[in-house]
């Protein structure tokens, strides 16, 4: 695969926000394109971002639009989606790639919007990032610095070491591959689909609401495939809120990491909670069990 890398962001870049999933909140997006404006960047709205059909932001032909629109538009430098929720698996075989091929430029999001940073990857070579959303993560009096400086760190360097906010090893060792990953339930909606990556790759994943034995389920149903499972190198562990038995899940790990004789690092601040790391997928990396090295 020929691995495309968007160009940097910098202050005056254009920035077009987007809902590919769930129905926005419209005082949020407001605020949140206000303040993106303070930090000095040009910022401008999909045309259908506050449309609504059913729990979705429009209609699957709205909010593919609104995606094809903002990579065809040459005056934007980056993509950022407002949100998650769901929507993003009923369009990823309706996008026209081509477009986002031949036009090329940052896009981020996370949760839900995973299935399309995995889509865009595997169709095009593109790297997206996992990161920040702008209803969730640049709201005025909610945003975290840690976000914000990672966030912005990450879409302007060329070398990444990214290095867990606490130690826990399940396995030790050392990796290499492109990264590779998001919200694992999404992740998991992906079987079954030619989405998944089929050379050697870094899993990242995290979770949100889900009990220990559908974390199970979910890791269980990706590594079934076989490519997934040849192909899997390591894994990077982000944070599994409000699980059900912390103590289930750590057993989980540790027997993920011994059946696949591959380093198992957690600790890392891959969430949906306020602070977040911007993980970009499909850049190459190197892992131990104490840091990420990334190069973009």
């Amino acid at each position: 695969m020929n691995i495309i890398k968007p160009k940097k962001l910098t202050k005056g870049s254009s920035i077009r926000i987007i809902a590919p999933s769930g129905e926005i909140e419209k005082d949020k997006i407001t605020q949140g394109k206000t303040y993106l404006e303070t930090l000095g960047y040009k910022v401008s709205l999909g045309d259908n971002i506050f449309k609504a059909d059913r729990y979705l932001a429009g209609s699957d032909e709205e909010r593919i639009k609104d995606l094809e629109e903002a990579f065809a538009d040459k005056d934007i430098d980056a993509i950022i989606c407002a949100r998650g929720g769901y929507g993003a698996i009923r369009i990823v075989n309706k996008i026209n790639y081509e477009i986002i091929k031949n036009n090329p430029k940052i896009f981020c999001g996370y949760s839900d919007i995973s299935a399309l940073s995995a889509a865009i990857f595997k169709n095009t070579g593109l790297i997206t990032y996992s990161g920040p959303m702008l209803q969730t993560d640049f709201q005025p009096a909610s945003i975290e610095e840690f976000t914000l400086t990672n966030f912005f760190n990450v879409l302007s360097s060329e070398d990444i070491t990214i290095k867990p906010k606490e130690d826990k090893i399940y396995k030790s060792g050392e990796a290499e591959g492109i990264l590779w990953g998001g919200n694992l339930a999404t992740l998991a909606s992906l079987c079954g689909t030619d989405l998944l990556p089929n050379n050697d790759f870094i899993l990242f994943t995290e979770d949100l609401n889900e009990p220990a034995y559908k974390i199970d389920r979910y890791f269980r149903q990706l590594l079934n495939s076989q490519a997934f499972k040849e192909n899997l190198k390591g894994i990077i562990l982000g944070e599994f809120l409000d699980c059900d038995n912390y103590e289930y899940l750590d057993e989980l790990f540790y027997e993920i990491a011994k059946e696949m004789d591959i380093p198992v690092i957690g600790g890392y601040k891959i969430s949906h909670a306020g602070q977040k790391l911007t993980i970009p997928i499909g850049a190459s990396a190197k892992l131990d069990e104490k840091e990420i090295i990334i190069k973009l």
